[in-house]
């Protein structure tokens, strides 16, 4: 399976580091925020990676090379602007083949990859991992029932920024700018989206109050481990 990670966003919440950075490349505790995803994806065994950039874009290659470091083979996927998510996708599906691809919001971090399915489900053109709806997204976005994934009901959770996709999710879609979570509500009314609760520890780094809190709480578990 080939992984892509987001990083095109222009990251304004982020400001004023992400003036002279793309937001991926923040440092937490002086290591990029990227870099978390790619030791994981590494150690997970992946080799292929597909990374989309646009604001300050060049930096990314500039920074992390073709991967060799990492243990990986990374390509990029440019774009004049940013694309949206699905748009971002659409324009790199030549890059990521014929199978299912796992995507990662470049500016998350997680302790751990989530457990990957052998395969998606029977009929299933997604798979979404969920985490408990944070501070800043009480609201939640979608209902996990069982292994299916809905747009409405109680109990709603959030999404993480992290899905398997099969091809066929962005099937007779152009390529321009487009948004994720339109395309998915539309699948799941068809009972095409599948997924999980990731329980692992999950932060959108999406604001300079939360990058500071990820440090403290790195910093204190690096001490324990001390």
């Amino acid at each position: 399976m080939k992984a892509m990670i987001l990083a095109a966003g222009r990251g304004e919440r982020l400001r004023p580091l992400t003036d002279s950075l793309p937001k991926p490349l923040v440092p937490v505790l002086g290591k990029p925020l990227i870099e978390y995803h790619l030791d994981k994806l590494a150690a997970a065994g992946f080799r292929e990676v597909v990374i989309n950039c646009a604001w300050l874009g060049h930096k990314l290659p500039e920074t992390l090379g073709d991967g060799g470091r990492f243990g990986l083979s990374i390509s990029y996927s440019h774009e004049a602007e940013a694309l949206e998510t699905a748009g971002g996708i659409i324009q790199a599906l030549p890059l990521l083949g014929d199978e299912p691809f796992l995507v990662v919001n470049g500016d998350i971090f997680i302790d751990q990859l989530p457990p990957l399915p052998e395969r998606l489900p029977e009929g299933a053109e997604a798979w979404l991992y969920l985490v408990n709806n944070p501070p800043q997204h009480p609201q939640g976005d979608f209902v996990l029932d069982g292994q299916q994934i809905g747009a409405e009901g109680e109990h709603l959770l959030t999404f993480s920024g992290m899905g398997i996709y099969s091809p066929a999710l962005f099937t007779g879609l152009t390529p321009g700018a487009r948004p994720l979570a339109p395309l998915l509500r539309s699948k799941m009314a068809a009972g095409l989206v599948a997924g999980a609760k990731f329980d692992g520890y999950w932060c959108d780094v999406g604001t300079i109050a939360r990058l500071e809190d990820l440090e403290q709480r790195l910093q204190g578990h690096a001490g324990r481990a001390s």
